[in-house]
C-alpha cells in the first residue's frame, strides 16, 4: 500500500475510473445485445434506434479512453454491417 498522500489520492482516482469504465462497459454490451435482438426480429425500427444509441456510447467512451478508438471503430463497421445485410 502507498505511504505517499498523492499516491493514496492516485489510488482513489483510480478505484473510481474503473467503476465508472466498467459501469460504461456493461451499458454499452446491454444495448448492443438489444441491438442484435432488434436485427434477429428483423424490427428495423428498434435497430435503426439502437445502432445509433450504440454509436452514440461508443463514441463518447472513445473520447473518455474507456476503449481504443480502433476498436470502437472496428466494432461500429461490424455492428452497421450487420444492419446494412438486414435491410
Amino acid at each position: 500500500m502507498a505511504n505517499i498522500k498523492s499516491s493514496l489520492k492516485r489510488v482513489d482516482i483510480a478505484k473510481r475510473n474503473a467503476a465508472r469504465n466498467r459501469a460504461v462497459k456493461s451499458e454499452i454490451k446491454t444495448f448492443i445485445k438489444k441491438f442484435e435482438a432488434a436485427v434477429e426480429s428483423a424490427n428495423k425500427d428498434d435497430a435503426r434506434k439502437y445502432l445509433s444509441l450504440v454509436e452514440k456510447k461508443l463514441r463518447k467512451a472513445a473520447s473518455k479512453n474507456t476503449f481504443h478508438k480502433n476498436a470502437i471503430s472496428r466494432k461500429i463497421g461490424q455492428l452497421t454491417k450487420k444492419f446494412n445485410q438486414m435491410v
